[in-house]
């Protein structure tokens, strides 16, 4: 049995495009990976970043499944900080209530944007972070099974019931911890973010809990893809993702560049740079098959979750074909 493939979007707005055209985009991309039975697509809440649209998220998820038929849906994730938990629960009760078994929701403890963020959703964040273990409890209260009836209780209707599957994400040991200590499945970032990976994956299986939620750990990857016919193919599509984290670590964030010929990364971002994109799989299907065995090798997880942010729509679709002749591949090299 092959690894369940997931994917990521965070809808991203490209230069010469619109947030419309990223809607757009969003969708075909899911019906793509549906047809071609990848087992999840998730979005993630970011706000104020001009290359990113997914920010009213519990809404785009919507308006996919409401185009799709199997594919799971959900939050990669939601940033709980930012929200009362009764308010998601509604939310995503209200989506499990229209499109049934079919919504997952992951929880994030980072805001989703910078100060001028923080300010803007009328947050005491540092407050709302130390609240996060428990509000994170609360919420999965809210979806479970209604308790009896007593005085002043609250009730998220629609949303108790329901039993959203709830996960933890995150990029640091607290959030392994965390995970492991509710009996929570745990999804981590490495696609931007890898330094703890291999900590927080042996403290997660380590620590593990059994509870109501699983009896046992489910730790799930991220990792960059971009396949394609050739690899000078992807590595050129690769480029876009390379200028957007250069942008970002030089404080120039914007629209999802066009690919470059050519590419020149400064010698001060290198470093930093191939850290960020170490969990990356670029090339034809056997290369992505040769670079994902090794994150399996590095980490067994249960599942893998796949950013391809594009800016060539077209070279995406045609990413994710590739990608599932990658998973064949990964499949013979398991068996062999």
């Amino acid at each position: 049995m092959s690894i369940p493939f997931s994917l990521l979007d965070l809808s991203h707005v490209l230069e010469g495009g619109t947030p419309a055209g990223s809607f757009k985009d969003s969708l075909a991309f899911a019906q793509k990976g549906e047809a071609l039975g990848f087992d999840r697509v998730w979005y993630a809440e970011h706000h104020n970043i001009s290359g990113v649209a997914s920010s009213a998220t519990s809404v785009l998820i919507s308006h996919i499944a409401s185009h799709t038929e199997t594919i799971r849906l959900g939050a990669g994730g939601i940033m709980l900080p930012n929200h009362s938990p009764l308010v998601i629960a509604e939310q995503f009760g209200t989506l499990a209530t229209l499109y049934g078994d079919r919504i997952d929701l992951g929880l994030g403890r980072a805001p989703g944007g910078d100060q001028n963020v923080i300010r803007a959703l009328r947050k005491d964040y540092n407050q709302a972070a130390n609240n996060y273990p428990q509000d994170v409890l609360e919420l999965i209260a809210l979806l479970d099974d209604p308790a009896p009836s007593a005085p002043n209780t609250v009730r998220a209707i629609p949303g108790e019931g329901t039993k959203v599957p709830v996960w933890i994400l995150g990029s640091s040991l607290f959030s392994a911890q965390m995970a492991a200590h509710y009996g929570l499945p745990y999804a981590f970032a490495s696609h931007f973010a890898p330094q703890q990976i291999t900590q927080a994956a042996e403290i997660y299986r380590a620590s593990f809990k059994p509870s109501v939620h699983r009896s046992s750990p489910y730790f799930m990857v991220a990792c960059n893809v971009f396949a394609a016919d050739t690899k000078q193919e992807a590595e050129f599509q690769f480029s876009t993702l390379v200028q957007a984290i250069m942008n970002m670590l030089t404080n120039r964030r914007g629209l999802t560049p066009k690919p470059r010929e050519g590419l020149e990364v400064p010698p001060s971002v290198q470093p930093r740079l191939a850290e960020m994109l170490k969990f990356s799989a670029v090339g034809t299907p056997a290369h992505v098959a040769d670079q994902l065995a090794g994150v399996m090798q590095m980490l067994s997880p249960d599942e893998l979750i796949l950013s391809m942010p594009f800016h060539d729509q077209a070279a995406r679709l045609r990413s994710l074909e590739l990608t599932i002749e990658a998973r064949a591949l990964l499949k013979e090299k398991a068996a062999a």
